[in-house]
C-alpha cells in the first residue's frame, strides 16, 4: 500500500492518526473510569446481552426495538440539530 493510500485509509498520515488515537484513548479511559467501568466489565456485558438475546429468542425483538427507541429518540434530534447548525454554516 502506497504512502497515499495508508493515508487515505487511516484519515490522515500515520503518526497524526497514532497521535489523536492515543489522546482519544486517554479521554476515553479517564470518562470510563470516573464511570467505574474497566475493559473485562465492558466485554462481559456485551457477552450477557447476547446470551439474554438468545435465550429471549423471538422476545427478544421486543427489546432490540425497545433499544433502538431508546437511543434514536437522542440521536436523531442531535443529528438533526448538527445538520441544521451545519446548513446555517454554509448558507
Amino acid at each position: 500500500m502506497s504512502d497515499h493510500n495508508l493515508s487515505r485509509f487511516m484519515g490522515g498520515s500515520p503518526g497524526q492518526v497514532v497521535l489523536r488515537l492515543i489522546f482519544l484513548s486517554l479521554v476515553v479511559g479517564v470518562i470510563l473510569s470516573a464511570l467505574n467501568l474497566d475493559p473485562l466489565e465492558i466485554v462481559n456485558i456485551a457477552i450477557r446481552f447476547v446470551e439474554r438475546l438468545w435465550e429471549m429468542g423471538f422476545a427478544a425483538f421486543g427489546n432490540i426495538i425497545r433499544y433502538f427507541l431508546l437511543g434514536a429518540v437522542i440521536v436523531v434530534p442531535l443529528w438533526l440539530v448538527s445538520r441544521l447548525l451545519k446548513m446555517g454554516k454554509n448558507g
